[in-house]
């Protein structure tokens, strides 16, 4: 059996961009491990979310062990790095946040952890991130560079496929589904074209654990959320791969269907 390390910036993001094939290696026996870079502590939540003393972080920490025991994470741990916020904002700058690190010194704690878990792979995300949020490209660039510190061989670049997206947003009506006009993607600026992406792992049989996982941030994606709200089927489309460029690969017709 195989040890996967997930890294990812902030809780949830886990659910969201990875989170069917982390249940689909634990079912299959593997290990799975899960990094987050920092707690998450700039999200947005609703006025009245918090119980009185509560802060953000503990909350969204609270929420992440239970989205990793629905998806059969073993072990879980937080570099403790500082949510640096959206894009252009001053947090962007504030010491200790994970963006300012120096990237050798944040690879050299990540690439601990896979020399300790003597792991076979890692995700980190692609350059952009995802959606270009200053986290998520800092954790391409710490994890590519602790996969080279740690000798780990097999990396892959969690994405988004966009060319799929847009033959979703196109059938969406098909599927009973209106997307707001406000809440309609840049795909100019989000993941990558289909013809990078090497590898698509089908996590079908994992939904209701992705599902389960998504719902247990719920600061962060409420059971109204377009991400929660849609039909099962118009869900099972827009979830049921989760798609990745393995470092190192190059892309064909034929993509990979496993991390291993």
């Amino acid at each position: 059996m195989a040890t996967l390390v997930f890294f990812h910036a902030h809780p949830d993001d886990e659910a969201i961009a990875t989170g069917g094939t982390m249940a689909r290696m634990a079912a299959e026996g593997h290990r799975v491990v899960l990094v987050t870079a920092t707690a998450g502590e700039r999200g947005e939540f609703p006025d009245g979310f918090l119980a009185p003393g509560q802060d953000l972080a503990s909350r969204r920490a609270e929420e992440l062990a239970e989205a990793c025991r629905i998806l059969g994470v073993a072990r879980q741990l937080t570099l403790g790095y500082g949510d640096s916020g959206m894009a252009g904002e001053p947090s962007n700058d504030a010491e200790g946040s994970f963006w300012r690190v120096g990237v050798d010194q944040a690879a050299s704690v990540l690439a601990g952890v896979l020399d300790e878990e003597k792991a076979q792979v890692l995700t980190a995300y692609d350059e952009h991130g995802g959606y270009g949020h200053p986290d998520h490209i800092q954790v391409h660039r710490v994890g590519l560079r602790a996969a080279e510190l740690a000798g780990t061989e097999r990396v892959f670049m969690a994405t988004v496929n966009r060319d799929h997206l847009a033959r979703l947003i196109a059938q969406a009506p098909a599927f009973g589904v209106e997307v707001p006009q406000e809440e309609l993607p840049d795909l100019s600026t989000l993941g990558v074209s289909e013809a990078r992406i090497t590898t698509a792992v089908d996590v079908r049989a994992f939904l209701e654990a992705k599902r389960r996982a998504m719902a247990a941030h719920r600061s962060q994606i409420s059971e109204t959320s377009f991400f929660l709200s849609v039909p099962a089927e118009a869900f099972a489309q827009m979830w049921g791969t989760e798609w990745y460029i393995r470092r190192g690969a190059a892309a064909s017709a034929t993509m990979e269907t496993s991390l291993l």
